[in-house]
C-alpha cells in the first residue's frame, strides 16, 4: 500500500510539474513553483463510496503534496456545505469539521451554501479553525458578510485570493435565505479586487462559484475577458470538466466537474514577481482506487456517521419500483418520482394543481425499503409544502418558465400533478406551451386555482416570480408527506406517464392552396395513416422496423427536429 501511495504522489509530481526536473519548490533559475489543489461542487460527497475520491483520499494527496512542496494551497470553489444527509443533519457544521481535518485553506460559498440561511453561513465561517471563507461580492445592508480577500505568502511569493459568488444565488437558494443580501456584479467587483491587490501581490487568484455555462447570468469567461490582471480563476457552479483548464485573455480558468470525481491541480511558475508559466490538469478518482485514506479523516467520518446512523437507519416507507430522480431526467422531463411527489403534495393539500421544481429532487430510489436517511438525501433542503391561489394565465406563464431552457437541464423544470400540457421546443421561449388541461378540462385563463408548491418556489425561486403571492396554507416537509403517501397509496401507478408531452404543433399540411390535387392527396394519406403511442424502451428506429419503414421517413412525416427526443406517451404517425 505504501508503494501505491508513493506512486500516486509521484505521478502528481511528474505529470504536473512545469518542467522536466519534477521540482516543486524553488528551481535552479530562482523561479518558485506554486501548486493549487482544488475541488468544486462536491455537494457533500465526502465518502469514497459516493463515487469520487472521498475527502479522506483528498487529504492523503494534499498532505503529501504539501510535504513535497510547501508552496501548496488546497481550495474549494463552493457548493460544499449542503447536499447529503451526513452534513445536512448538522446544518453544515460537519462539512466544516471535515474541511478543517482535510487541510483546506480557503473556500468561497456557492449558492447551495446559503441553504441554511445567510446567518448560519456566517456562523459556520466562524466555527472553522483552518479553512477560511472569502466572498467579495456578497453584501448585507451594504457590508461584507465575509472577508473579501486574503493575501498569503508562499516561498516569498505573495498570493492574493478573493472570492466571488454567482448572483444567481438570489433565486437558486430559497430567497428567504438571502433576505437583505445583495450579490454585486462579479465583473465590477473583480476589477475592484485586482485594483486592490495588484500592488500588494505577485499572483492574483479568483476563487469563484460562477461557472462557464453560457446560460448563466455572468460567467467566469466573461470575468476573464473583461478583467485584466487575474492569473487564475478556480471555478465552480456549472459542474464543468476542464481537463486542461481554459485560457481566456491570459487568465487560466480551472474547474473539476462535480462530486469530487476529479481533483484539480494548477501549477504556477513565478519569477521576479511575475507568473511565467501556468498549467492545469485533473486527477481522476478512478485512477486512485487503491490510494490509502488519511486515518485522521477516516476516524472523523466514522464518528460523524455513528452520530447520524441512530437517526437515519429507521425504515419509514417502501417502493416496489425504481423511482427515477436522476439529475438529467428530473430537470428535463416528467419522471415517476416527480409524479408521486407532486401527487403526494396535492393529496395532502387538496389543491387543484401541484408543482415541484426538479432541482429539489436529489437522488433516485431503488425498489425496497426506504430509510429516513434516504429521504433526507432525496429531499435535502428541508422545504415545506405551501399553497397559493393563482390564475390560469399565471399558471401557463409558469409552465413557460418550466420549459424555457429545454433541452438544457434546469432545476426549475416542473414536475406536476393535476395538470397536463404539451410544449413545442422548436418555438420561441414564452410561446412553447399548448393543450393545457386541469383535470379533464382545458385551463380557464381567468379562473383562480389552488396550487401546491414549496417554500422555495413561493419566494420566487428559480425565477418563478408569479408564485410570489399570499401563502394561504402551510403543511409538512416533503420527506414526511412523501413517506405517508407511499404507505397509504403505494406505487401501483408509478410508471404511468404522459402529463408532459414534448412535441411540435402540426404544421400546415398544404401551403399552396392553389394546388388542390396535392391537397387532396395529402388529406387521403392522413386518413390512411395509423397512430403509434410510444412505450418504455422505444426509439424511432425500433418503431420504424415494426412498421416496415425507416426512422428517416418517420422523422420527416412527424416533423421531428430531433429524432432522438421521443418520450413515453408521444404519438407517432405511421404513414400508409
Amino acid at each position: 500500500m505504501k508503494k501505491k501511495l508513493l506512486s500516486a504522489v509521484l505521478s502528481i509530481t511528474l505529470i504536473f510539474s512545469l518542467n522536466t526536473t519534477g521540482v516543486w519548490a524553488a528551481s535552479n533559475n530562482d523561479s518558485t513553483k506554486i501548486t493549487i489543489l482544488h475541488t468544486n461542487d462536491t455537494h457533500c460527497r465526502v465518502l469514497s463510496q459516493d463515487g469520487g475520491f472521498g475527502f479522506a483520499k483528498i487529504a492523503t494527496i494534499a498532505n503529501e503534496a504539501k510535504k513535497d512542496n510547501p508552496n501548496t494551497l488546497l481550495v474549494d470553489a463552493g457548493d460544499t456545505l449542503h447536499g447529503k444527509p451526513i452534513v445536512n443533519v448538522s446544518k453544515g457544521e460537519n462539512a466544516i469539521r471535515i474541511l478543517d481535518a482535510v487541510g483546506y485553506d480557503y473556500m468561497v460559498p456557492g449558492n447551495h451554501d446559503f441553504n441554511y440561511g445567510n446567518e448560519r453561513l456566517i456562523e459556520l465561517s466562524k466555527l472553522a479553525k483552518n479553512v477560511k471563507m472569502l466572498d467579495a461580492n456578497v453584501k448585507k445592508n451594504g457590508k461584507d458578510i465575509l472577508p473579501p480577500y486574503e493575501i498569503v505568502e508562499k516561498g516569498h511569493v505573495k498570493i492574493g485570493i478573493f472570492g466571488i459568488t454567482t448572483p444567481e444565488t438570489a433565486y437558486k437558494t430559497n430567497p428567504a435565505n438571502v433576505k437583505d443580501i445583495t450579490f454585486e456584479d462579479p465583473i465590477v467587483v473583480s476589477k475592484q479586487m485586482v485594483k486592490e491587490l495588484e500592488d500588494k501581490t505577485d499572483v492574483i487568484v479568483a476563487l469563484a462559484h460562477v461557472g462557464v455555462d453560457d446560460s448563466s447570468v455572468v460567467t467566469s469567461k466573461e470575468i476573464a475577458e473583461k478583467v485584466k490582471g487575474i492569473d487564475v480563476i478556480i471555478d465552480g457552479h456549472s459542474h464543468t470538466i476542464l481537463s486542461d483548464g481554459l485560457v481566456v485573455n491570459n487568465t487560466l480558468i480551472a474547474q473539476t466537474g462535480e462530486y469530487d470525481e476529479n481533483l484539480g491541480v494548477v501549477e504556477l511558475e513565478v519569477k521576479d514577481k511575475k507568473v511565467t508559466n501556468k498549467k492545469a490538469k485533473l486527477l481522476n478518482s478512478k485512477d486512485y482506487k487503491d490510494l490509502k485514506e488519511d486515518e485522521k479523516v477516516v476516524d472523523l467520518l466514522k464518528d460523524i456517521q455513528t452520530e447520524n446512523d441512530k437517526t437515519f437507519s429507521e425504515v419509514v416507507a417502501s417502493t416496489d419500483v425504481l423511482l427515477d430522480g436522476a439529475r438529467g431526467d428530473v430537470r428535463t422531463k416528467e419522471t415517476n418520482l416527480g409524479n408521486i411527489t407532486a401527487d403526494a403534495t396535492r393529496e395532502i393539500t387538496k389543491a387543484d394543481i401541484a408543482f415541484l421544481n426538479g432541482g429539489s429532487l436529489r437522488t433516485s430510489i431503488e425498489s425496497g425499503e426506504i430509510t429516513k436517511g434516504k429521504l433526507a438525501e432525496l429531499f435535502p433542503f428541508g422545504s415545506v409544502v405551501q399553497t397559493i391561489k393563482l390564475s390560469g394565465r399565471d399558471i401557463v406563464k409558469a409552465l413557460e418558465v418550466s420549459v424555457g431552457a429545454y433541452p438544457t437541464e434546469q432545476g426549475g423544470f416542473l414536475q406536476v400533478s393535476g395538470i397536463a400540457f404539451s410544449f413545442d421546443p422548436t418555438k420561441n421561449k414564452g410561446n412553447r406551451v399548448f393543450d393545457v388541461k386541469v383535470g379533464e378540462n382545458p385551463i380557464d385563463l381567468n379562473k383562480e386555482y389552488t396550487v401546491a408548491i414549496n417554500d422555495f418556489l413561493s419566494q420566487g425561486g428559480d425565477g418563478y416570480t408569479m408564485f410570489k403571492t399570499t401563502v394561504i396554507g402551510e403543511f409538512e416537509t416533503y420527506d414526511d408527506i412523501f413517506a405517508k403517501y407511499l404507505n397509504n397509496k403505494g406505487t401501483k401507478n408509478a410508471n404511468t406517464l404522459g402529463r408532459i408531452q414534448i412535441k411540435q404543433k402540426a404544421k400546415e399540411l398544404v401551403k399552396n392552396q392553389e394546388n388542390v390535387a396535392d391537397n387532396q392527396a395529402v388529406q387521403a394519406s392522413i386518413k390512411k395513416e395509423t397512430i403509434y403511442t410510444v412505450i418504455a424502451g422505444d426509439n424511432l428506429s425500433k418503431i420504424a422496423r415494426r412498421n416496415n419503414t425507416t426512422w428517416q421517413v418517420l422523422a420527416q412525416y412527424n416533423n421531428l427536429q430531433n429524432p432522438d427526443l421521443i418520450f413515453v406517451g408521444d404519438e407517432i404517425k405511421i404513414p400508409a
